[in-house]
């Protein structure tokens, strides 16, 4: 494996670990806009109103998204194995 091999495969990693993160990270994030707007137009500020909806939907999606997730582990995996394979001969 050269430097160049070595790059790239840092590159796709850190690719695999930015799509699979997302679908959780968003939800968070939206979630989180939209909790902070509803304090903000209500003058509310209990702490549990911030945690307890984004536990939720963090949780929520990572039950939709973890098929997804584990595929695009799966697949960085292969071409890892793959990668590995293909020096070794």
């Amino acid at each position: 494996m050269t430097g160049a091999d070595a790059v790239d495969l840092l590159q796709s990693a850190i690719f695999v670990a930015i799509v699979a993160s997302a679908p959780v990270i968003l939800a968070a994030a939206g979630v989180g806009i939209v909790v902070a707007l509803f304090q903000a137009l209500t003058q509310i500020q209990e702490m549990t109103l911030t945690f307890v909806p984004k536990i939720l939907a963090v949780m929520f999606m990572l039950a939709l998204s973890a098929s997804f997730i584990g595929m695009t582990l799966e697949d960085f995996a292969r071409h890892c194995f793959t990668l590995i394979e293909g020096t070794r001969q």
